[in-house]
């Protein structure tokens, strides 16, 4: 940040920097991105530009959005899906894009953490007046991350949430009839998913990693309207905008591979603040080869629980065989096998479904929404 009353070396009082977009008032904010020095309203304008930009361009310049679509905002109550449920909201009402929001939500049960977080979501929803739609992990797979935890240990922990995390996206916004989600990713995000794909040799993830929308068979839309807004920006608007959101690091994240990512990505940030975007723009360059693509499995509906996958059975049912068997994180990917036929006694997951949707019946009836209250005036 900037703008703060300045010393010269003779001991003199320097005038506050002006804002160089406006010329007038006081620059208070230094953007990471730009280097530019602007004041709080026009931080505000041109932050809010730069993602209603990327929502009219998206990959291809038709635009993210439809008019009249369902859209649900993933919405884990941290600054960055706090900061886009807001955002979102503004734009769909300064520019019309005629969208019906909502906010979908999913509790991986993690005591003193997600619980947490649910209660600043809950009073994001009665601020911008938005249906509010909550799915746990324990309804729809019969586990919590702590238990899953207690059983596999800390180390490998979060490919289990990652999986199930996504399906349970997908089934939260197909209960809901959704016709696309928006997710907080941010910049940082993005450009660790790249530098991560790479040190895992991962070329299906890379080749698709940094779109704006992505969408496999039989799945939703998904899109990060955040694609070039970097995180301190993001922090930046919450905190000027001063807006509710939950700070706190998920416990069982600290060993987590992306950590790794993330602590080289700030040391190249120190040294170069382009370094996020120019990941990312190097991300979008790299192509597939021909035969690369046709020897990659195609994608099929799991025998058991009819989501999407490349194999007979889908990795969370994999994952989650394996925890009802007991095993241990050694032993999992053995129980990994590709039968369809599901052990006796073990927990099967809720076949995947896509609703028809009913136009007679409205966001307040469906099963498990919570009504959405008058919201405050957003500005």
């Amino acid at each position: 940040m900037s703008g703060l009353i300045k010393l010269s070396l003779a001991g003199r009082i320097m005038p506050p920097t002006p804002c160089s977009l406006c010329e007038t008032a006081r620059a208070l904010v230094k953007r990471p991105k730009t280097g530019q020095q602007v004041c709080k309203e026009c931080f505000f304008t041109v932050f809010e530009t730069e993602v209603h930009n990327t929502i009219i361009q998206g990959d291809d310049g038709q635009g993210i959005f439809k008019r009249g679509e369902r859209v649900a905002i993933g919405a884990s109550g941290g600054k960055d899906s706090t900061v886009l449920a807001h955002v979102l909201s503004l734009l769909n009402q300064r520019y019309d894009y005629g969208l019906d929001l909502f906010l979908l939500s999913i509790d991986e049960g993690i005591t003193g953490y997600r619980d947490d977080s649910l209660e600043t979501v809950k009073q994001n929803q009665v601020e911008y007046g938005l249906p509010l739609k909550i799915l746990s992990y324990d309804e729809l797979y019969g586990w919590t991350m702590d238990r899953i935890v207690q059983q596999v240990g800390k180390k490998n922990n979060c490919t289990f949430c990652g999986v199930f995390r996504r399906q349970a996206l997908d089934r939260g916004a197909a209960q809901l009839d959704i016709d696309h989600i928006v997710t907080g990713h941010n910049a940082d995000d993005i450009a660790e998913t790249v530098l991560m794909n790479i040190m895992r040799g991962d070329i299906a993830r890379l080749g698709r990693c940094t779109a704006v929308t992505t969408r496999s068979e039989d799945t939703m839309r998904r899109s990060k309207p955040f694609k070039y807004a970097y995180e301190k920006e993001i922090v930046m608007y919450a905190y000027f905008k001063k807006l509710t959101y939950f700070s706190t690091e998920c416990i069982y994240s600290p060993d987590a591979y992306r950590g790794h990512a993330r602590v080289f990505l700030k040391d190249l940030e120190a040294i170069r603040p382009s370094a996020i975007i120019d990941i990312i723009h190097s991300g979008e360059t790299f192509k597939l080869e021909q035969a690369v693509v046709k020897g990659m499995k195609p994608l099929q509906s799991c025998a058991r629980c009819g989501y999407m996958s490349s194999n007979t059975i889908c990795k969370a049912c994999a994952l989650l065989q394996g925890l009802e068997a007991g095993l241990d994180r050694s032993a999992l990917k053995q129980s990994q096998d590709e039968t369809s036929v599901l052990p006796d006694g073990q927990r099967m997951i809720p076949k995947y479904e896509r609703l028809r949707r009913d136009v007679s019946k409205s966001a307040s009836q469906i099963d498990g929404l919570e009504k959405p209250l008058k919201g405050m005036a957003i500005s």
